[in-house]
């Protein structure tokens, strides 16, 4: 691992970033001990701009700390997690209609080469990789869509990481078999520049998800 004690100067802001990475990346899983010796020897930092870091993640909700055990990455309920989706939805829904307003030709193009290695299969077993292509595929609509103050909120609330936190099939809700369409379906709205069809395609692809979580919460209850 890269050391960044001896390369940095604001070491607080660049181990914040690397551990939030850590989790967003799920290399730091749901419920797990953050392993504070062992990264702040791979960081190449003591363990003050750690500690400092880990309490800045503990306000925006992404860890917590637990008296005379530690910090953990935080593990949401169901129903925390219903809320994260309901946002989701609606504040991604408007991210898809602007990108499909704002986006350029040569994103279209970047747009189109999203889950080309999981199109046409019958089943898709790369559920690591599928998983790290969803992530990349939201985020790229945000950085089209989601500017100035809407992208602001969705950074600041951690609304995308939280949303990947469950801890079952690489923090993906849905299946890889049943969420693909929709991934195409929205894929081809906004390179139409359909911006309608953009909103309602991301609108109900995130709903499935809520709803499945709302189904597993009722059987759980």
């Amino acid at each position: 691992m890269k050391k960044i004690g001896a390369t940095h100067s604001n070491l607080d802001a660049k181990v914040y970033n690397r551990l939030k990475a850590m989790i967003l990346d799920r290399k730091l899983l749901p419920g797990d001990k953050i392993p504070q010796e062992k990264l702040a020897q791979d960081f190449g930092v003591s363990r003050t701009p750690l500690v400092s870091a880990l309490k800045y993640l503990e306000k925006e909700k992404l860890v917590q700390s637990i008296p005379r055990r530690g910090f953990f990455v935080r593990l949401f309920t169901k129903q925390e997690m219903i809320s994260i989706f309901e946002l989701r939805e609606v504040l991604e829904g408007l991210a898809a209609r602007r990108a499909a307003s704002n986006i350029t030709d040569k994103e279209i193009q970047q747009l189109r080469g999203f889950f080309q290695a999981f199109r046409g299969l019958s089943e898709i077993s790369d559920i690591k990789g599928y998983a790290k292509e969803d992530r990349r595929f939201h985020h790229f609509l945000l950085e089209i869509g989601a500017k100035e103050f809407l992208k602001s909120i969705l950074e600041t609330y951690n609304i995308i990481i939280y949303s990947y936190q469950v801890i079952s099939s690489e923090g993906l809700v849905q299946s890889p078999n049943e969420s693909i369409q929709d991934h195409l379906s929205i894929i081809e709205a906004v390179c139409r520049r359909d911006r309608e069809s953009a909103e309602n395609q991301m609108r109900s692809h995130l709903r499935k998800s809520i709803d499945i979580l709302r189904q597993t919460l009722a059987e759980n209850n």
